[in-house]
Order: C-alpha cells, then structure tokens, then sequence
C-alpha cells in the first residue's frame, strides 16, 4: 500500500509530540476519574502485586463498561487480593464472583493464567509487553501493552476502542478503523506519542480522553486538551480542505488511511467523521426452549433444579435451568414436545408434553447471538433421581440460585 502523506496521517513533529504529551498529561492529573484500580495500583509497593491490580482492572474492563466493573472489581480484589490467592480459587468460586459481567471466559483464563504464574514462574509476572502476551493466556496485545505502561514502566503504547478514536481524529485516518492496515500504523503512533518518562499515566490519559471527552458522539471538543493537534478539529473549523492539494493533504486518492471516495467528509458530522467502521454483521438469532422445573425442598421451601453448561463454548461452566436449542419456527406443540423428551433424559421418567406450562418468551442478546429464550415451568410432586451420567446438576433455592455462577439471561428467566 503507498504510504501516507507524513504531515496529514503521522506525528513527524517533535516539538508538536512533546507539545501533546505535555497538555495531555496536565489535563490527566487535573480531570482523571478516582477509580479503585488505579488508587491501588498507585499504593502499592509490590511490583507483581501492582501487575495482578492493573491486570484484573484491565481484563474485567474487556467489553463492559467501567459503572458496571467498578463492584466486581472491589469483591474480586478483597476476595483474592493476590495472584497466589487466586490460584487456589476454584473455577467454580471463580464463576460465582463473575456470573452478571459477560464473556465468562475473561475469568476462566485469569485463574488459569495465575496458576501459571505461580506454578511455573515462580510466582512472579512477566514485567515486559512481549513476555506478559507470550507468556499469560488470554493477554492480548493491548493488555499487554496496559500492564507493562503502567505496572512496570516500559514505554510501551496501548490501542483499544478509545485510543483508535483518539487518533483518527487527531489525523484524520478514515479508512476502515478495524482493518489490520489501519491497526497497525495505529499501534505505530501508540509507540511514538507514549511519554517516556510517564508511559503508564500517558496512555491511561490518552484512553480517558476517548472515555470522557472525545466520546463517540457529541464529543466535547471545547474541553479537549489537544484539540489545537487535532485535524477532525481544524477541518471542522475551516470547512472542506480545499482542491488543491498542500504539503499536509495526501491529495492522491490512493492512500490507506483516508477515507474512502465514496464516504466523502460530511460537514454536518464534524469531528465524529472519524473514526469509521465497516459495516458489523448481524447477530444470528437463535431459539432455547427452557424449563423451570420446581420441586417442594425438605424445609417446604421451592426448589430449581439447574445444571452446568460445558467447559467450553458459550457461557462455559455456568449454571442453569434444562434447555433445548430449537429449530427457528417451530410450532408451540412441537417446541413441547422436543423439550418434553429432553427434560425425561435428564429425570429418568416420562414427562407429558401438556404438563408444560408456558411461562413467555425472555430476549437476551449477546454481541454476535440474538438469543430468545422460550420459557416453561413444570412443579414437581414426587422426588426425582437425575441420572448421575448426565452433566453435574442440583436443587438450589431462589437464594442458592442467585448466589450461583448463573448468567444474566437466566436471571432474566
């Protein structure tokens, strides 16, 4: 691919550069949310134990909004306060802690990736981006790139959601933001704006600038501490760059970070022309035939019964009530029936297809699933014995079952 023109796309200038840092970093310390993983990472002395805080904050922190980490984070972090605490955890104990916070799995590979550092790194993290993603399961580039900035110093840049809209708006980038062309040069300018002497807070600014100030849409550009560095800005001011091209247009047509011809600049939009995404596909839709079934406990209290999904795929290792995936638009009687079937492989005994009684439907979606759960209750009166052969199960409480590793769509039903 020609390469883009240097003026226009990449940070050439070394005053503008330190300019950036410079402001970007005083607006940090001024406006920076008190957050508890940075308040405990800023206390503590010990590295590997700074590493576990940043890298727990950083997992969690995986597709889920900050409002909603901040309790799990706390109750992870007074439950297991060290990596070799939780090695001893259980997968189970693991799941419990973070049944409600999605992509179940971010968990699973945490436990296992600090079993790995107690067992076979003799307790100790990896301190560089290189060996943190080589060595942890489920470290990718950027929590890589996060623990080592901020943990252990190394001038090291980060690009997540935040950070790609922070720099295709400072130059103008839009192309595809999520093709590995344009990644790469974004990661590129990562590496060349991080401060060297605060890389930790200069990349946590830089993604608390996407997170609070050049947001998707309605971006508060009058508070922007770097809007003067900013092209989406300067373009927004001065209107549509003018035909001919000048030393900072790229005036080709043909380069990799602009945007399409077809998607010209649109005045209107502003600043929020950028950054631009292909099209995302659309969530599969899908059909889960569920049964409450109810029981009276030895305490006469109800009783669930909900059994454990398997170790791998979707929502691996939670707990819930028997379900069936269904064929799309299948009748209520048929659905029934199927569902009947399956719910007398799990008791041993026939169970009639006119005992179900329909409860409703609960959506629930996920990022690539659109999932509809179709809902029926069966009371029990006698006792059951469930085949010891099929996949873990129990009889829980309302109490018991909310405190299980359940999923928020099973909450829902």
């Amino acid at each position: 691919a020609p390469a883009p023109a240097p003026g226009r796309h990449l940070f050439s200038d070394p005053a503008e550069v330190e300019a950036l840092r410079r402001n970007l970093l005083a607006w940090y310390d001024r406006c920076k949310r008190d957050l508890p993983w940075r308040a405990l990472a800023a206390a503590e002395p010990d590295a590997d134990r700074r590493g576990y805080a940043v890298w727990v904050s950083e997992i969690m922190l995986q597709q889920t909004q900050v409002a909603t980490v901040i309790d799990y984070y706390t109750r992870w972090m007074q439950k297991w306060p060290t990596l070799q605490a939780l090695a001893q955890a259980s997968l189970e104990e693991v799941n419990e802690l973070w049944a409600g916070l999605g992509y179940y799995s971010r968990g699973k590979r945490l436990q296992e990736a600090a079993r790995k550092v107690v067992s076979e790194l003799a307790g100790r993290m990896p301190r560089t981006a290189e060996e943190l993603q080589k060595l942890l399961p489920g470290v990718g580039r950027y929590t890589a790139g996060a623990i080592a900035s901020i943990s252990y110093g190394q001038a090291t840049g980060v690009v997540d959601g935040n950070v790609i809209r922070v720099l295709c708006r400072l130059r103008c980038i839009g192309a595809d933001s999520s093709s590995p062309a344009v990644i790469d040069r974004l990661w590129d300018m990562a590496n060349v704006l991080v401060d060297r002497s605060r890389p930790g807070d200069f990349n946590q600014a830089l993604m608390e600038l996407g997170a609070t100030v050049c947001v998707p849409k309605s971006p508060l550009c009058g508070e922007c501490p770097v809007k003067q560095y900013c092209q989406a800005w300067r373009r927004k001011l001065f209107g549509k760059a003018t035909p001919v091209p000048d030393v900072e247009d790229c005036g080709v047509g043909d380069c990799p970070l602009c945007p399409p011809a077809t998607e010209p600049w649109d005045s209107s939009l502003g600043v929020t022309n950028f950054p631009r995404k292909a099209a995302k596909k659309r969530p599969r839709a899908m059909r889960t035939a569920t049964c409450v079934l109810e029981r009276r406990g030895c305490h006469g209290a109800p009783e669930y019964l909900i059994v454990q999904r398997p170790s791998s795929g979707l929502l691996a290792g939670l707990w819930e009530f028997p379900s069936l995936p269904l064929a799309q638009d299948l009748q209520e009687e048929k659905e029934k029936e199927e569902l009947a079937d399956h719910l007398q492989a799990w008791m041993g005994q026939p169970v009639a297809a006119k005992e179900l009684q329909f409860i409703g439907e609960v959506i629930h979606i996920f990022s690539h699933i659109h999932q509809t759960y179709v809902v029926y209750s069966l009371h029990l009166d006698g006792d059951v014995t469930l085949d010891p052969a099929l996949s873990p199960s129990r009889w829980v409480t309302e109490d018991e079952f909310h405190a299980s590793a359940v999923s928020t769509a099973m909450k829902k039903v």
